[in-house]
């Protein structure tokens, strides 16, 4: 049985051991990241057990596992440490109120994106990050369906994710990027997409997809496409997303995506870019962040370079190859 919370008797550091042991599922790791025992990391496990009458870490294995009401105390364990930080560290104060020194940084930042956007996006980053920060280094993380970038923002693990969504989720911070027509891209001898490119031949083709977002999703395109009523033949989905115009280069799939993306291949492979007979809204594409980051300076720098180099793509795709007539 739980027992009845003492707030009186809850500390700080109690909050901190649940975040740490949640976020390393460890007691021996986090009892080193506290700079604590592991007997006492334990006596401290065992007390929140009882407090939340929940075991929070179960083995599964040869490791521990968090239960999923530890999952969801992670969030409010992490916000209830940056609302502490705010209130009481001096240190915290002056380091929100310094600028970012971008040349003498040695900071690490960590981005989950898609390569949905533009194949160029993330060298381009790099090679911008490098050239004003030479001694920031940067963690990059594909964006797939095991992902699970909420958890990993909330837990500190990833500083942003760049992608695109219909909705993204309410509970973090974004930021807008740009946003891009739906065209089709298809081989450039693709004898469907001509004149008589309608919608109902459109959906009866073949088509090649990325793998969605989470296990059971639609992914954006095939969102709109259920909630007009109808549904496209996907053949082929893939996880590689950069590769799948080299697959319809090949063959008589369909890819339909943003047109910054297609762009990029027309003139270096054999294929073409046509419009799309579906009228889909533009995607759009946004960098998401939680709020452990918000109001960190050098999150803020890193945001802002991230749009820059985002705008730069938007600008040099407007001197794109265009769509072909269909």
């Amino acid at each position: 049985m739980a027992m009845r919370p003492d707030f009186d008797t809850i500390d700080l550091h109690l909050i901190r051991v649940l975040h740490t042991v949640i976020h390393e599922r460890s007691v021996s790791r986090a009892a080193v990241k506290l700079a604590s025992t592991q007997p006492a990391v334990s006596a401290q496990l065992k007390r929140l057990r009882a407090l939340t009458g929940d075991p929070l870490l179960v083995r599964a294995g040869q490791q521990m596992q968090p239960t999923e009401t530890a999952l969801q105390l992670l969030d409010p364990a992490a916000r209830m440490l940056q609302d502490a930080e705010r209130l009481f560290s001096r240190h915290g104060r002056l380091l929100r109120k310094a600028p970012f020194d971008a040349a003498g940084a040695q900071t690490l930042f960590r981005v989950a994106a898609s390569d949905y956007l533009d194949p160029f996006f993330l060298p381009r980053l790099v090679t911008h990050i490098k050239r004003v920060a030479p001694g920031v280094r940067l963690e990059l993380m594909p964006l797939t369906q095991d992902y699970d970038y909420r958890r990993h923002l909330a837990a500190g693990d990833v500083d942003l994710v760049i992608g695109n969504w219909l909705q993204p989720p309410e509970e973090l911070h974004l930021g807008r990027l740009l946003s891009d027509e739906v065209v089709c891209l298809v081989a450039a001898d693709h004898p469907s997409a001509g004149k008589n490119w309608t919608v109902q031949k459109y959906l009866d083709n073949e088509h090649v997809a990325p793998m969605p977002m989470s296990p059971g999703a639609l992914g954006v395109i095939d969102e709109h496409l259920h909630a007009a009523g109808v549904q496209r033949h996907i053949v082929v989905r893939a996880s590689h997303f950069s590769l799948i115009p080299l697959m319809v280069a090949g063959s008589l799939l369909v890819l339909t995506t943003g047109r910054l993306f297609c762009s990029r291949y027309v003139g270096t492979l054999p294929v073409k870019i046509v419009r799309c007979p579906v009228a889909f809204p533009p995607l759009t594409y946004y960098q998401l962040w939680h709020e452990l980051t918000h109001q960190a300076p050098s999150m803020r720098w890193f945001r802002e370079q991230v749009r820059e180099v985002a705008r730069g793509l938007s600008q040099t795709g407007l001197n794109a190859p265009g769509t072909a007539a269909a």
